[in-house]
């Protein structure tokens, strides 16, 4: 328990797991059919500086529909452009969460450098009244739900050879929306990490 907040202060918010992942136009391995004894063999372009980075929320609450919220970055490999996300993204998306979810959140990510950063840490602070923070244990990804949600996106990307960052971009948006309908999956990545809610 974080310290000065009771049982009581978390009741009734909604517990959000965040956590950050990337892709690049080199997909992650997957399995396909083929004809017996040969391999498939898919080519594509492993080249080139792009990158799409998403953050995501994975949102639960007894008697409520779960939620997944995310946040979407492009790097086009540019001078000057930013690669990821900063602490202010991040502070963002917390901001959207409680807009849209409509009551206080208990958060639960990792140690990342911009999770800890003073700015930060001093918005955490500054909104005690609706935020709630715990940190995961340095190294814990079967601990976080979230990180389900990325096995999905990937596995739905698996077998696409972009052309280009923009279908990369789209592929991946359009998997991470199909999941935001689906709250039983949602569910199942929470039920995967072995943590039950208790209404």
């Amino acid at each position: 328990m974080v310290a000065g907040k009771s049982t009581a202060a978390v009741r009734g918010a909604w517990l959000v797991f965040e956590d950050e992942a990337g892709q690049s136009m080199r997909p992650p391995r997957a399995r396909t059919w083929g004809r017996v004894g040969c391999t498939p063999v898919v080519r594509v372009r492993g080249r080139g500086a792009g990158r799409v980075s998403m953050a995501g929320l994975s949102c639960y609450k007894p008697g409520q529909r779960s939620r997944m919220l995310y946040s979407f970055h492009v790097y086009r490999g540019r001078k000057g452009e930013k690669k990821g996300f900063t602490w202010q993204d991040y502070r963002d998306l917390l901001i959207r969460a409680h807009i849209q979810l409509g009551g206080p959140i208990v958060l639960v990510w990792d140690n990342l450098r911009a999770h800890l950063m003073p700015p930060m840490q001093e918005f955490i602070e500054a909104s005690k009244d609706w935020l709630t923070v715990f940190q995961l244990p340095s190294y814990a990804p079967d601990l976080n739900p979230q990180e389900g949600i990325w096995s999905l996106v990937k596995r739905t990307i698996g077998n696409l050879a972009a052309a280009n960052l923009d279908q990369l971009a789209r592929a991946v948006k359009r998997s991470l929306k199909q999941i935001q309908y689906r709250p039983h999956l949602i569910d199942a990545c929470l039920a995967a990490t072995g943590l039950i809610m208790d209404g």
